[in-house]
């Protein structure tokens, strides 16, 4: 295994705390560097967070702070707007973030969620508990924002002028109960039968999010069928100045989406990440299991002629990333180059953190492995 190296992700004390009695740091589901900025966010929340490199302590720590946090209800009409009520926040559940021509990407899980029994309650309303099947609306999310790039770091805005063009925040046009692109999916042969079963039983879900000259990547958890993962590809046409995205016609027979489909040994796809030409996979289990969890390259896989099967013999192991028992469950990954010059390494963030990952009051731990 790469050796890995910490990074400390230093939180604000009073934005550390969400609801309910969790830790922003608790649950790191994304991670994206732009410039020196390292931009993460929590499934749990409705809002991204912005850090930046902080001096040398005199260890030789590396260390991210300044904490900025950035609700997306400032810049987006989400599907459900956030209410007065912590308690009550309808999570976007966002599971991947890319940056592309001025836009930070982000994409929520579009998954249904199945209720965890309590034990404790006794074997009926346990098992009803188990029976129930939720969605949260604002997991319907695939949405760019625009980054206002300045000395030092960059931050999110509404609208930009950048090089004589408009930039202006967008999402995919869609309600509480889907978008365009669980519509279009709704008659997929591989697909549309996943779309009413919870992610974590392998129902569909998105946990990987990559952009490349305006085509977008997303890789699926769920479904895993017979061991093939999938990787969705879109385009989005665009009117200027209109807050809505709506997918192109770029599959076969004028569909909306192309679909590739990965032989990762079983396993789902946790996120994406670009490197070149190439697709960084982190992969990991498509149901509630804490491993295996590994990174694959697949070459050229940010410009595939058509749809395609890439079997096992084409992805090239990169590296085994650790994981714990009940936790530690790897989530993000963003390639990182801390100076200029130095070679790329991959940042992994994690969510159902270890204990021994959390330092401080609000920070966390996150790790660096060296590419190959």
């Amino acid at each position: 295994m790469n050796k890995a190296h910490g990074v400390t992700l230093e939180f604000d004390t009073d934005l550390n705390d969400l609801a309910k009695g969790k830790a922003l740091r608790d649950g790191l589901s994304v991670a994206l560097q732009i410039g020196a900025t390292l931009w993460v966010a929590n499934d749990e929340t409705v809002s991204l967070e912005r850090l930046t490199p902080l001096p040398d302590d005199g260890a030789g720590a590396c260390r991210y702070g300044q904490h900025k946090q950035f609700q997306l209800g400032d810049y987006l009409a989400l599907p459900v707007p956030p209410g007065d009520d912590p308690e009550e926040l309808d999570e976007a559940d966002i599971e991947g973030l890319a940056f592309d021509a001025g836009y930070l990407w982000l994409v929520g899980s579009h998954s249904l969620k199945r209720k965890k029994p309590k034990l404790k309650e006794g074997y009926g309303k346990a098992s009803k508990q188990l029976a129930k099947i939720g969605r949260d609306g604002n997991r319907y999310l695939l949405a760019r924002i625009p980054i206002l790039e300045e000395a030092g770091g960059c931050r999110l805005e509404e609208r930009i002028t950048r090089h004589g063009k408009d930039l202006y925040a967008a999402r995919l046009g869609g309600n509480a109960f889907g978008d365009e692109l669980t519509e279009a999916l709704q008659d997929d042969e591989h697909l549309g039968p996943f779309l009413a079963i919870p992610g974590k039983d392998n129902g569909f879900d998105i946990e990987g999010l990559a952009v490349v000259d305006g085509r977008i990547f997303l890789g699926l958890r769920g479904p895993v069928l017979r061991g093939w993962a999938v990787v969705l590809e879109l385009a989005v046409d665009d009117d200027p100045g209109s807050s809505t995205l709506s997918l192109k016609a770029i599959g076969p027979n004028k569909r909306r989406y192309r679909k590739h489909f990965l032989q990762l040994g079983g396993l789902g796809i946790r996120d994406l990440c670009v490197q070149g030409a190439d697709l960084l996979i982190l992969a990991g289990p498509t149901l509630d299991l804490d491993g295996p969890v590994n990174v694959f390259r697949w070459p050229g896989g940010c410009a595939p002629d058509d749809e395609v099967m890439v079997p096992s013999s084409v992805l090239q192991p990169v590296l085994d990333v650790p994981f714990g028992e009940g936790n530690d469950h790897a989530e993000g990954i963003t390639l990182y180059v801390p100076e200029t010059g130095q070679k790329p390494s991959l940042l992994v963030v994690y969510d159902a953190v270890a204990e021994c990952r959390k330092v401080e009051l609000s920070a966390v731990l996150a790790d660096i492995f060296q590419l190959p």
